[in-house]
């Protein structure tokens, strides 16, 4: 596997995975019947944060990997920033999906995006340069 197929495997599951935050959102919608926004429910606004936080973090990380296989990146490195990334946001999507407030997943799946982005990062200075 070359790390630009290493590179699709982790986008097209991260596509996969907002999608399905995205029907998520849309069940949601007709469950609360809020047509647009958050209204004043408070689970259609936990959704809309759940999704909110995946869109903020997957792409910026997902064009990180993308430069990293651009710049030679070895494909276990890719393999192991696209997973990490991947149960974050899942872990992420679950805890804060599943109730209010602090959670063991959403608390995990916040550090773990974050880790992954500051690796990312790291790891394209360090091909950029070296």
């Amino acid at each position: 596997m070359t790390s630009f197929e290493a590179l699709a495997l982790w986008v097209g599951l991260h596509v996969l995975l907002m999608a399905g935050l995205k029907l998520r959102v849309g069940a949601t919608r007709i469950r609360t019947k809020v047509d647009y926004g958050g209204g004043e429910d408070a689970l259609m606004q936990r959704m809309l944060r759940v999704q909110g936080n995946a869109v903020e973090d997957v792409p910026i990380a997902l064009l990180g990997l993308g430069a990293l296989a651009f710049a030679g990146g070895p494909v276990w490195m890719i393999h192991l920033l696209g997973g990490l990334l991947f149960a974050a946001r899942s872990l992420h999507a679950f805890g804060l999906g599943g109730k209010a407030g602090a959670s063991k997943g959403r608390f995990i799946g916040t550090i773990g995006s974050l880790l992954v982005l500051l690796l990312t990062g790291g790891a394209c200075l360090y091909f950029a340069f070296f």
